[in-house]
């Protein structure tokens, strides 16, 4: 999606295989064969409509509907990712906020109220959100995580520096900052 999005915004209407495979670092080959088994997207020798590839891709993901997300945790992250615009342009809607700290349960993050988190299920039964997002500290993750799976979360994006443990059915991503941090470190090295 990253990369149909970048053709839009480059104002591109019809994008080859080759060029796509440019953009993604995939072989131009096995992308065509990987959306082969999603149906027909291309014209042989045109290529792909941009703007046509992007709604398949969308119905594919998921993302030709809006998702409403929790998050957990009020503090610096969690406020940076509140912040963040590229939600609702991508069809994601934070609907309420949770931390554990007195001092910020009442006060407003994201146009929601802050809740206590031993309110999530109760808030949850109401907004019915199946996707969750944690930045909160390496030792409140799990509980976290629990409780969100509790209220009815199935998808998780964890900020928290730590792995999770769920249940089969329940989807988890880890974004660990520093280990990307890491990475970038090892290049630079070896440059």
């Amino acid at each position: 999606m990253q990369c149909v999005r970048g053709l839009q915004s480059d104002n591109i209407a019809m994008a080859s295989s080759s060029e796509i495979a440019a953009r993604t670092g995939i072989n131009a080959a096995q992308l065509r064969k990987d959306l082969s088994y999603f149906g027909e997207f291309g014209t042989p020798g045109l290529g792909y409509d941009v703007d046509a590839l992007g709604e398949h891709l969308a119905r594919i993901m998921g993302l030709d509907v809006k998702h409403d997300v929790l998050l957990v945790g009020a503090g610096n992250l969690g406020t940076a990712l509140a912040s963040y615009m590229g939600w609702t342009q991508r069809g994601f809607r934070i609907v309420a906020v949770f931390d554990t700290d007195e001092s910020k349960i009442g006060g407003m993050l994201a146009n929601c109220k802050i809740s206590s988190l031993d309110e999530i299920a109760k808030i949850n039964a109401r907004c019915r959100a199946q996707m969750g997002v944690v930045a909160v500290p390496r030792e409140a993750a799990q509980d976290v995580v629990d409780k969100l799976v509790a209220s009815g979360v199935k998808s998780i994006l964890n900020f928290a520096p730590t792995g999770i443990l769920v249940r089969a059915g329940i989807t988890v991503r880890n974004v660990d900052l520093t280990s990307q941090l890491e990475v970038l470190s090892y290049y630079l090295h070896k440059q």
